[in-house]
């Protein structure tokens, strides 16, 4: 019991609170891809890519520390190649730019937006309704009692309109809800975590660097 509390807690954590930094992701990205490309031709439009391309990283490094607790392993951050030794400074501001995987984080930041969206809804729909279900019979009385008020599924499903039947269907279906919140908040999990890391943790380009965290995140 307390490893399904375990696993539910650290999958609700990680799709609710991964809606605001995948919004905050693709706005960043949106918007820094869009004035750099629009700008390049006057030249300034390129170190704003690369600051865009910086940022994404860390973004992305955010989501890299998030995912052993949803995979139930650690995963392998790509490197990123510092530039070289003596280049000069526009070498050096565009950098961030030179790594394959710096573009796998820019697109995973406008892709990761839906399937954020996708399992914020379904956990928060399945909490939802988990929670008012199980707690209806303490309130449901009252909603019954209140004049003009159908009672919609019970009817719906022949059972009758009586205010006991009404509660009680409720109820049920608040049972159910709770019944399957543990395999569909970790599908919602899984759904977006499987995205996060066929696009941040593959090496396809440089070869990776086995690290549990990024050293700017580690304080090191």
């Amino acid at each position: 019991m307390r490893a399904l509390q375990h696993r539910l807690g650290t999958d609700t954590r990680y799709t609710l609170l991964g809606l605001p930094t995948a919004v905050a992701s693709f706005a960043v990205t949106v918007t820094g891809v869009s004035a750099g490309l629009g700008s390049a031709v006057a030249f300034i439009g390129l170190p704003v890519l690369a600051a865009t391309a910086a940022a994404s990283r860390h973004l992305a490094d955010l989501e890299r520390v998030a995912l052993p607790g949803v995979l139930g392993h650690h995963v392998d951050r790509p490197s990123y190649p510092p530039a070289p030794e003596g280049a000069g400074w526009f070498r050096r501001v565009m950098n961030p730019l030179t790594s394959g995987q710096a573009w796998m984080d820019l697109l995973y930041g406008i892709i990761a937006f839906p399937f954020s969206l996708a399992a914020f809804v379904l956990t928060a729909v399945w909490w939802a309704g988990a929670i008012a279900g199980l707690t209806f019979p303490i309130y449901g009385w009252a909603i019954a009692a209140i004049p003009g008020v159908e009672h919609g599924l019970p009817e719906w499903l022949g059972l009758g309109d009586s205010d006991v039947m009404f509660v009680v269907v409720n109820a049920a279906v608040g049972a159910l809800f709770a019944l399957t919140l543990v395999p569909v908040v970790r599908i919602a999990a899984l759904l977006k975590a499987s995205v996060a890391q066929a696009m941040l943790t593959r090496a396809a380009f440089p070869e990776p660097t086995m690290t549990r965290e990024p050293a700017w995140l580690a304080g090191r």
